[in-house]
């Protein structure tokens, strides 16, 4: 028998068992066994798929090193012995979905014509796409029904069950990383449409360079393990900690340099090293504190919801004799003014607060006066002094002049996360520059640093 026969049946049979052997049968130039992080990657998926200790696997890689080629390879090993899985990939939009939708089922349906070249069947004989059922985003094997669907945010997963969900790259720039919007709708459509059709004991595979740390990735690495499903997370620096790079064959340390210093370094940190974008881009680091100082004041700043999906912003905090600002207390909701302004007369009384300057544009002079009325004639107190003041100069621009003095002086509980959990995530999240979805915390922030930083030319002490 020819020995390069022999030599090709045994790799087919490996190429069977394993998924690595199938992708460097199919592609040797790009698979190659000395790339150790595609080697890694490989048997991550094949471990995850073939073993029950995770529900969830979310990769993070850099670009160009094989993400969605892989995640299609994938996609094709499965179907080739387990006929029997439903697959739901999803993609950024329709055009990049339909092309992941596309490569996999041209890979099934390829006919053989080079005999030294291996195709599909060679490997898995048995498999063939269902004749009438071919289409480029939902097809199905012969024998099987629906065994592939491709969607996207804006696409459509009705009546269709899968047993192995597959998302690949949602984001597409830093743009979109720095919209607050886009990315909820991101989370909305994954919750809402792709686990709904999740099956009994289905697996989820996000595959993606990291964005920002609300992407789905960081949103997934965050709640699905509160929602009971156990995830497991591969992440992956185009260079390492020692300098090292992940594979200098598809990206060199000095090619890596070039990209990087004509890139803004959010940027470069979070598609090659999985930094997220709005952490590297953030405003705001506020010390911390165990133990609070003595005071000589304690004060209250309030910014008033100005629309209905603002936040009202309530802060009770101790001014040292050194002028630092340690935050005592929080109230940060969107519940009525009903509600707030007894919730904000009760914190203010148990912080034993001087003085409040609360913002009266749009209707704060009138909650001004609320809390007051509630301090005095329910709480039985006259111990607050009430400035209730207009605010006209420009937010964002107040915002970033006095962000460097915020971060200097103010501190914040060192179990600040778990007691203002909202506000805590807005603040972390706040950006120098993009779209900020809330500013009210720090515009609240803000006006404490101009309390005390720049007094107003009254006395307020």
């Amino acid at each position: 028998m020819d020995r390069d026969l022999i030599k090709l049946g045994a790799k087919i049979e490996l190429a069977k068992r394993g998924f690595f052997f199938y992708c460097n049968l199919k592609a040797p130039d790009f698979y190659k066994k000395d790339r150790k992080f595609l080697v890694d990657l490989c048997n991550e998926l094949q471990a995850f798929y073939e073993q029950s200790g995770y529900d969830v696997l979310i990769i993070n890689e850099p670009p160009r090193h094989g993400k969605s080629r892989t995640a299609g390879c994938f996609v094709e090993w499965i179907l080739g012995e387990h006929p029997e899985e439903k697959i739901m990939t999803g993609s950024y939009n329709e055009t990049l979905s339909t092309v992941f939708s596309k490569n996999v089922r041209n890979t099934i349906q390829e006919e053989k014509a080079d005999k030294n070249k291996v195709v599909y069947t060679d490997v898995f004989p048995d498999r063939a796409i269902k004749k009438g059922d071919g289409s480029m985003n939902l097809w199905s094997l012969e024998g099987g029904y629906n065994n592939y669907l491709a969607t996207s945010p804006g696409g459509t997963a009705t009546g269709f069950g899968a047993s192995i969900l597959i998302i690949d790259d949602l984001i597409k720039n830093a743009e979109e990383a720095y919209n607050e919007s886009i990315k909820e709708k991101h989370w909305d459509w994954f919750v809402n449409t792709m686990l709904s059709r999740l099956e009994e004991g289905g697996k989820i595979i996000i595959i993606m360079t990291r964005w920002a740390s609300d992407d789905l990735a960081g949103k997934a690495l965050e709640e699905l393990p509160e929602l009971g499903y156990k995830v497991k997370h591969v992440n992956m620096k185009a260079m390492q900690d020692d300098g090292s790079m992940l594979c200098d064959e598809i990206l060199s340390k000095e090619s890596f340099l070039l990209k990087t210093k004509a890139m803004g370094e959010d940027i470069a940190s979070a598609n090659y090293q999985q930094e997220p974008i709005d952490l590297k881009g953030k405003l705001y680091e506020l010390k911390t504190y165990e133990e609070l100082p003595t005071f000589k004041h304690i004060y209250n700043y309030t910014d008033t919801a100005d629309k209905g999906d603002d936040y009202l912003c309530s802060i009770d905090y101790g001014v040292s004799f050194d002028n630092e600002a340690y935050i005592i207390d929080v109230l940060y909701t969107k519940d009525d003014m009903e509600i707030t302004e007894k919730a904000q007369a009760e914190m203010m009384h148990k912080d034993k607060v001087n003085k409040a300057r609360i913002e009266s544009n749009n209707g704060g002079g009138v909650y001004a006066r609320n809390v007051e009325r509630i301090m005095k004639v329910e709480l039985n107190t006259n111990h607050t002094v009430f400035d209730a003041f207009h605010q006209s100069n420009n937010k964002q621009a107040r915002i970033l002049s006095n962000s460097s003095w915020v971060n200097q002086h103010i501190y914040v509980p060192t179990t600040w996360r778990n007691k203002w959990p909202e506000f805590a995530k807005d603040v972390i999240k706040y950006q120098r520059e993009g779209k900020n979805k809330h500013d009210d915390c720090a515009d609240a922030i803000t006006g404490i640093a101009e309390t005390l930083s720049k007094p107003p030319t009254y006395s307020f002490d």
